[in-house]
């Protein structure tokens, strides 16, 4: 009789060390990042420690890259039969990712609580074609930064209102002797002068596209960069500003180097940061100026998404992840980064504290983003713009000649 309960008693240890493996076994989600602005690398880092130390059956593997590669990346990872379960999108890529197959539409797993929820501009980021291929995470456009000091100095009361104004106060402050190149802008041959553009292009209610061909050559496209050529040429712009990337804006910015400078959000409370920044404290901050007689204020859509990709053996788990990634409370933990895309966050008086002029300036802002042009061909137009707009600064193209040449090297 021994015999047959020995065989009983390792039957059942065995299926019970089965089974325990089985429960213990790990699911790992492979997520790739952005290298730079909003979160940071450790806050990322941070936000996946909270979210694994909840659920305890999946750990995140976390790759970043700088911006410039992001799009490449999450494409070639794809070619490769995946690699990537998650994925942070710019504003500008759901239309060539949903034509493509890259990103699974989430539209089915979107509940009422995050539909009333998140502000209605935050979902344009992840849209296209009525379906939304993941949950915005980064709200975000630029503002006008200025220095408090400065203005002050060259007896200027209140910060511009209008593009001319602005320049207009550049030319007292240069004139006084308080600063040679009082602004600063992202104008490099990168997506960073793509959204500078837009901001201009959205003051002066200028349209990328009309029935789906260029339109960016002519009326508000065009005066958005005779605007660029003329502050650039004027000497009021910082010559540098056509090799300079956010990151170098927030830079000279810190050091003081800049009365004015057209940045995201994360600037606001690392220029304010005494450690690391010699103007904390005067720090202003405003919408966008518009331009009179056609806008108040301007502002491009440079928002981001997480999605999950078509090619996620864990779609669920990959879900679960950019659900709390996403959600309100880890958005609050970290509201002085990247402002929240939940609309009762804003009323948050520990969300605004500290950072009750960003908020202020976040109302008018959020609600006025203009979007990049929305088509799956956006990086060959993204390029041609690029381009177009270095050889206008240059003097090597009229600006009208870069434009027309632009909309012919577009793809469209």
């Amino acid at each position: 009789m021994l015999k047959p309960i020995k065989t009983a008693l390792l039957g059942a240890t065995l299926f019970t060390a089965a089974f325990a493996g089985a429960a213990h076994a790990e699911t790992k989600l492979n997520a790739l990042f952005m290298a730079q602005a909003a979160y940071s690398e450790a806050d990322v880092r941070a936000m996946t420690e909270a979210f694994t130390k909840a659920n305890p059956d999946v750990t995140v593997n976390l790759e970043f890259v700088p911006y410039e590669g992001l799009h490449d990346k999450t494409v070639l990872a794809q070619g490769s039969g995946g690699g990537y379960d998650v994925v942070l999108f710019d504003v500008i890529w759901p239309a060539e990712y949903a034509a493509n197959n890259v990103l699974v539409d989430v539209s089915d797993r979107i509940t009422p609580d995050m539909k009333d929820g998140v502000l209605p501009g935050a979902w344009t980021t992840v849209e296209y074609e009525g379906k939304r291929y993941g949950l915005p995470w980064i709200l975000d456009t630029k503002y006008l930064f200025y220095n408090k000091e400065i203005l002050e100095k060259a007896g200027i009361t209140n910060p511009p209102k209008t593009w001319d104004e602005l320049a207009e106060q550049a030319k007292t402050i240069k004139e006084k002797g308080i600063l040679d190149t009082p602004i600063s802008w992202s104008w490099s041959q990168a997506e960073a002068v793509i959204c500078d553009y837009t901001t201009l292009v959205s003051a002066y209610k200028g349209e990328f596209l009309k029935d789906g061909k260029p339109a960016f050559q002519t009326d508000g496209g065009l005066d958005a960069l005779n605007y660029m050529v003329d502050s650039y040429k004027s000497g009021l712009t910082n010559p540098n500003s056509k090799e300079f990337l956010e990151e170098d804006v927030r830079r000279v910015f810190q050091n003081g180097e800049a009365a004015f400078a057209l940045n995201w959000t994360y600037m606001y409370n690392m220029a304010n940061d005494p450690k690391d920044s010699k103007v904390a404290g005067k720090v202003g901050v405003v919408p966008a100026p518009g331009v009179e007689g056609k806008s108040e204020v301007s502002a491009v859509n440079g928002s981001m998404g997480l999605g999950i990709t078509t090619t996620s053996k864990h779609p669920d788990e990959a879900w679960k992840y950019i659900e709390f990634m996403t959600s309100q409370a880890t958005q609050n933990a970290y509201a002085k980064l990247s402002l929240p895309i939940w609309t009762s966050s804003y009323e948050d008086p520990a969300v605004a504290e500290g950072q009750e002029d960003m908020i202020a300036a976040a109302k008018v802002a959020l609600a006025a983003m203009y979007p990049r042009p929305t088509t799956p061909k956006y990086q060959e137009l993204s390029t041609a713009l690029q381009l177009a707009i270095q050889e206008a600064l240059l003097g090597q193209a009229t600006p009208e000649d870069a434009l027309n040449t632009a909309a012919e090297n577009s793809g469209l």
